[in-house]
């Protein structure tokens, strides 16, 4: 194998400008919109008929590491089924992004209605560090985490 890193993670939405936003006020932008549809054979590669669908990438500006979102709402096929009702179901669960000031994001947060699974816990990572975390949802229910390494030494 020849990994060097990850590309994207996909995220499906049902109202792609409501879900847009909301990503924006996280701190990411739109940078490549999604064509609305695609060839024959670009279907083919993601297993699927031919596709409409409504979406960009979007990527986390002033990030520390590239992240990079691929956010779409499939306007056909259409399915409005829920994501993943528990993080403990298989598959891919969550997204976890890091935090400089995970008080103040969780405040940011829930002043802007967003639920939020619990307020931030902490978790011993090492001698000389330990975690802040804590779990939340975007509009359709996707589970985020924002996490904050505290080193203290």
């Amino acid at each position: 194998m020849h990994i060097t890193g990850m590309v994207h993670i996909n995220i499906n939405c049902t109202d792609f400008q409501r879900s847009k936003a909301f990503y924006e006020t996280l701190g990411f932008q739109v940078y490549w919109p999604v064509p609305e549809s695609n060839t024959e054979e670009v279907a083919n590669a993601v297993g699927m008929p031919k596709y409409h669908v409504e979406g960009a990438l979007m990527a986390l500006q002033n990030a520390e590491q590239p992240m990079v979102i691929d956010l779409l709402e499939w306007k056909s096929p259409r399915d409005d089924s829920p994501p993943y009702p528990n993080l403990y179901r298989p598959g891919l669960a969550r997204i976890a992004l890091s935090s400089s000031d995970i008080d103040a994001d969780f405040d940011f947060l829930v002043a802007n209605g967003v639920e939020v699974v619990s307020e931030p816990v902490n978790v011993h990572t090492s001698e000389t560090s330990y975690a802040r975390f804590f779990c939340f949802k975007d509009p359709d229910g996707t589970f985020l985490e924002l996490v904050q390494v505290i080193t203290t030494e």
